[in-house]
């Protein structure tokens, strides 16, 4: 059986071309091949990503050889699979990363710093601040599922997550953690009790504290809206809103639509638009607050689609740059004298990031507030936010 899995798993790295994210690819792979159990689909898609987190690292290793590194470098208990194929690893499966790293190195007669290096290989790209060597290493750890209990709902959370006995860490007074196995459905109500957002995500709305407004209520465009996540968020902050939502698909509004039903959400006004099209035009000019969380490379989300350290190029960031710099020019016309905006990405990269805030300042935006938010020390998405002022 664990040879059937190791060699099911190479063949299927080696005819994934990366052009859709491996999570959809493998779904359709199994969907066409019924002869694979639910455990077999378990196992081999596990054996699938173990080999994708270590990147571009051990590039020089068979698959199948690659494939055991990352499950050992990624597990931390006992595992049947290292037993069986590298007992003499499975010894070394509780030994923290860094002397595990060690280890692998000596075992294949590699520079550990070059390991860590080409996990992720673009570091030379990174923002201002982003310890390199902790973020690479991060991404042999899988991210955390956090939730943000929405106000009023904490305790009835908590209680019905005791009683389905689901454990949970308690981050902050309304976010915890869950681990990613949990089917969290099946538990609380989404959106209307809480909401699965990123820590980040979450911790976004720091920046609403630097937000002043005399009016009492307030006009809110959240341009690049996609689920509606961060205006469920400002919702929750300040119901006192006029609020506009848009995005490039309706298939995408329509998930915002269901979720902003479910979160009690009814009065707000919703557009297609594409906003990387320079002549589209702004539903209004007089927004005291636009929310951009623009389209990105997703390069602080890779721990999560881990395919991406080996299939992501350098050109990509550009075309997201472009991006980026023709949908912030179409809307910042329509801030109100003396509206906020604030610009977000779940990118690590300065181009997606700083180099954008430049841009907006050049634009005559005065720049309030900048921050990555760092979450590969949290098992959370890295992120950057900026907070403007026209």
């Amino acid at each position: 059986m664990f040879e059937h899995h190791l060699r099911n798993a190479s063949e299927l790295i080696n005819q994934y071309k990366g052009t859709i994210p491996f999570s959809a690819w493998i779904k359709n792979y199994f969907k066409e091949h019924k002869k694979f159990g639910s455990k077999d689909r378990k196992q081999i898609s596990h054996l699938c990503y173990c080999y994708f987190r270590l990147g571009k690292a051990l590039t020089n290793l068979a698959v199948d050889e690659k494939i055991l590194a990352g499950l050992f470098l990624t597990s931390s208990g006992s595992n049947d699979f290292l037993n069986y194929f590298k007992p003499s690893w499975s010894e070394q499966i509780t030994l923290p990363l860094e002397k595990k790293l060690h280890f692998v190195a000596n075992e294949f007669h590699v520079s550990e710093k070059n390991i860590i290096a080409e996990i992720f290989s673009w570091q030379n790209e990174l923002s201002e601040g982003i310890a390199a060597a902790a973020f690479s290493k991060s991404h042999l750890i899988q991210p955390d599922v956090f939730l943000r209990l929405r106000p009023g709902n904490e305790n009835k959370v908590t209680s019905k997550l005791n009683a389905a006995e689901i454990p949970f860490n308690s981050i902050a007074p309304n976010t915890l953690s869950v681990s990613s196995a949990v089917k969290i459905d099946e538990a609380i109500q989404l959106n209307k009790e809480a909401v699965i957002q990123d820590l980040n995500s979450q911790n976004v709305a720091s920046f609403f504290k630097e937000i002043n407004f005399e009016k009492k209520i307030i006009n809110v465009w959240d341009c690049c809206a996609a689920s509606g996540g961060k205006s469920i968020m400002f919702y929750d902050y300040n119901k006192n809103i006029n609020l506009t939502v848009s995005d490039i698909r309706n298939s995408i509004l329509a998930n915002l639509h269901e979720r902003f039903k479910d979160a009690g959400i009814a009065k707000y006004r919703s557009f297609v638009l594409d906003l990387s099209n320079l002549n589209t035009k702004p539903p209004a000019k007089n927004f005291d607050l636009i929310i951009a969380d623009v389209p990105c490379s997703g390069s602080g989300t890779w721990g999560r689609t881990p395919e991406q350290l080996s299939f992501f190029t350098t050109e990509k960031i550009d075309h997201y740059v472009k991006l980026q710099t023709n949908i912030t020019a179409n809307v910042v016309g329509a801030l109100a004298d003396g509206g906020y905006f604030l610009y977000i990405t779940c990118s690590v990269f300065e181009k997606e990031n700083e180099a954008a805030v430049k841009r907006l300042e050049e634009k005559g935006l005065t720049l309030i507030k900048r921050q990555v938010l760092e979450g590969y020390d949290k098992k959370a998405d890295t992120m950057f936010a900026a907070l403007l002022r026209k």
